[in-house]
């Protein structure tokens, strides 16, 4: 296109030709930019090759349109408290059923609860979390579980709070297993949720084990959980030099930060 337009002759009437040729051919944004990139690559490339400075200055006739760019729109995955609640009823229904046992049963239940109330990330955290972790925390004052660099999206190591209503499960979910056992089935767990195909409420979706993240999140906004206490425990926007350099919570004020807000949450098992 460039050739057949210029025939090799640079000047505005050339250029200006060859973009209404360009402009009239294709629609595409990213068709019109590889012509006019080619273009500008190759004048450059002359005016290194002649010394001709002269051939820099058609870049002005080489310029793409200014494309006005959509409005980005909040996300439309709504997942609510409601949503929680009724995948866990349809665990018990399916355990009712016999379609699971109750040890998979239970162990659904545990990773709905932990993944809702602390919306970490299935698999680069929940999926690598040992059962040894979980032991260690029930033990505090205070129960928090230590995530280690190397089980977090952005190796931050950081405390996750127990919410109560997790740690009245842990106890049954972590008897007779070994230390080192992963200690949620987050695979198996994601199969069943693919054949069960759960509806949310308020969106054309079906639930999946990363809608409890954008639970926590959402969930979040409505009892007005501390904003800095929620990028920790979600290590989410903690790249910067204030969280890599001066910011270190503490284990003990990460749960009552945490608890202020989510104390008075609970996610009914029917």
């Amino acid at each position: 296109m460039f050739w057949s337009h210029t025939k090799g002759r640079i000047s505005r009437d050339s250029l200006e030709r060859m973009r209404e040729a360009l402009f009239s051919k294709y629609d595409d944004f990213y068709a019109q930019g590889k012509v006019l990139n080619f273009t500008k690559g190759f004048l450059r490339y002359q005016a290194k090759l002649t010394f001709d400075q002269r051939l820099l200055a058609f870049d002005l006739f080489l310029e793409k349109p200014k494309v006005r760019k959509a409005r980005k729109k909040m996300t439309a995955r709504i997942v609510t408290k409601d949503d929680v609640e009724h995948v866990l009823s349809v665990i018990n229904q399916e355990l009712e059923h016999g379609s699971i046992d109750e040890l998979h049963a239970r162990h659904f239940s545990g990773l709905v609860l932990f993944s809702a109330y602390t919306g970490q990330r299935p698999y680069s955290t929940i999926a690598q979390l040992r059962v040894e972790q979980l032991r260690e925390a029930m033990r505090l004052e205070k129960p928090v579980v230590l995530v280690e660099p190397m089980q977090d999206k952005i190796t931050m190591e950081h405390y996750v709070p127990l919410h109560p209503q997790v740690v009245e499960i842990l106890p049954t979910l972590c008897a007779d297993r070994d230390d080192d056992t992963p200690m949620f089935t987050l695979e198996s767990f994601r199969k069943w949720t693919q054949k069960q195909r759960i509806p949310l409420k308020r969106c054309n979706a079906h639930f999946v084990a990363s809608d409890l993240r954008k639970f926590a999140e959402q969930q979040g906004d409505i009892i007005g959980w501390n904003e800095s206490n929620r990028a920790y425990i979600l290590t989410h926007g903690v790249r910067g030099v204030e969280w890599t350099n001066y910011r270190h919570p503490l284990p003990e004020h990460v749960y009552d930060v945490y608890m202020q807000s989510w104390g008075d949450v609970w996610c009914e098992e029917s």
